[in-house]
């Protein structure tokens, strides 16, 4: 039996999508909101975030503890998340509780009360969670490296919001941006696992109704500007992160993007790991990712090291990005596709990966894309690809982020040059 996708467009613009997997007995089930941080002004930075959190503090007719307790009384889970072009709620269930998923989900959203006591414990919350993010190197080193390849813009602010801003942040700012953002038009409903389109269609009419109708400003674009972030810190470790502007989703090179990093940092049989790690002991963590966004992305690789090890690192990984740029061999070419193929099949048989492509899919692309067509245009990417995609990434504006023991760090314009070189 096969999988069957449905998806159909509701006379207010909401779109629900659905794909019934027969060999399962759960249901995942999801809303996923078509604005993120790239969507907040300056003055509401973590909007997105702090709306997230307090989407399960209450609602007319449920406190934050029932929302906890009718989810697990029945042995499932619900959860969220905050991304730079999306927001996402969503639960998973025995495909029996379904219903009362939707119904939950659909509470939180259309009827969320962001009752004042709530939001204020929720607001400390939240500055605990930038708090430990700022104390955690390997994490808040991505931020940096974002605001430097996109300063001064959407794209570049912390999806977390800065704790100047989410201690003054008013409950107006909230309800206002939810206002704005949370229309039926910019929301799609996604569910995968053992459920009938019509039964999702009647719980969506049910539980979603009172969604409004917004049309949000488009965001602004995203423009990648690159440069360098150094912050000394007393740390046993250098986190640095280098990178460049990357392809962007539906871009001609988008999947020879995503095999060069594969090959170049995606594993442990990838370039950075053998070399720096298992031949050199340099780090014990080293990898690359190609995040691409709807107008824009990034191409980079982080790495972790000894404050002594760095001067040497550096260069090596350098060395391995102009390599790359003339000499790809066809078995590691199909060792990458190999690896993003498997990863692109391991995913459908999730529930919740499933439904989450199917949602992201819509919103970027205006479709969901077959599962074929993508391992065709995987299969076509030729060594030749790779080489020039890789050659079109380096050679552009670099930007570099880095914190720790960073003396012995080479500069970004040094870093420039060898690359030039």
């Amino acid at each position: 039996m096969r999988n069957m996708l449905n998806i159909t467009t509701l006379p207010s613009g909401l779109i629900v999508a659905s794909e019934h997997m027969p060999r399962v007995e759960t249901v995942s089930i999801g809303a996923y909101v078509h604005a993120g941080t790239r969507n907040e002004s300056a003055e509401e930075n973590g909007a997105s975030h702090f709306l997230e959190h307090m989407a399960f503090k209450g609602t007319g007719k449920r406190d934050a503890a029932a929302i906890a307790r009718e989810i697990e009384n029945v042995g499932g889970h619900i959860n969220a998340y905050t991304a730079r072009e999306q927001t996402a709620y969503y639960c998973k269930v025995l495909k029996e509780d379904a219903g009362l998923a939707a119904d939950i989900i659909g509470d939180i959203l259309c009827h969320s009360t962001l009752v004042p006591d709530e939001l204020e414990r929720e607001r400390g919350v939240i500055l605990q969670e930038i708090g430990q993010a700022n104390d955690t190197p390997d994490d808040i080193v991505f931020d940096h490296f974002q605001e430097t390849c996109f300063p001064d813009q959407p794209m570049g602010r912390p999806t977390l919001g800065r704790a100047e801003i989410i201690e003054r942040m008013p409950r107006e700012a909230l309800t206002g941006y939810m206002r704005r953002h949370y229309g039926q038009s910019r929301m799609v409903v996604a569910a995968a696992g053992a459920i009938e389109h019509e039964a999702l269609l009647e719980m969506v009419r049910t539980h979603f109704g009172d969604l409004p109708d917004v049309a949000p400003p488009a965001p602004e674009p995203a423009r990648y500007r690159g440069g360098e972030f150094r912050e000394e810190r007393e740390l046993d470790q250098v986190h640095l992160v280098l990178g460049f502007p990357g392809t962007r989703y539906g871009d001609e090179d988008h999947h020879a993007s995503l095999l060069l990093s594969t090959l170049l940092g995606g594993g442990m049989s990838s370039r950075l790991f053998q070399e720096i790690r298992e031949k050199r002991g340099l780090v014990y963590s080293i990898y690359s990712f190609a995040h691409p966004y709807e107008d824009s992305g990034v191409f980079a690789f982080y790495a972790g090291t000894g404050e002594d090890q760095a001067a040497e690192l550096v260069p090596v990984a350098v060395e391995e990005l102009k390599r790359v740029q003339r000499d790809v061999t066809p078995d590691e070419l199909n060792r990458a596709k190999a690896q993003l193929r498997a990863s692109l099949l391991m995913s459908l048989e999730s529930t919740g990966s499933r439904c989450e492509q199917i949602a992201r899919q819509i919103q970027v692309h205006g479709r969901v894309i077959p599962v074929e067509e993508t391992k065709a245009k995987i299969a076509a990417v030729s060594v030749e690809d790779v080489q020039r995609v890789a050659a079109k990434l380096f050679r552009s504006t670099p930007s570099l982020a880095t914190l720790g023991p960073i003396s012995r760090v080479p500069s970004l314009a040094s870093i420039a040059e060898s690359l030039a070189a």
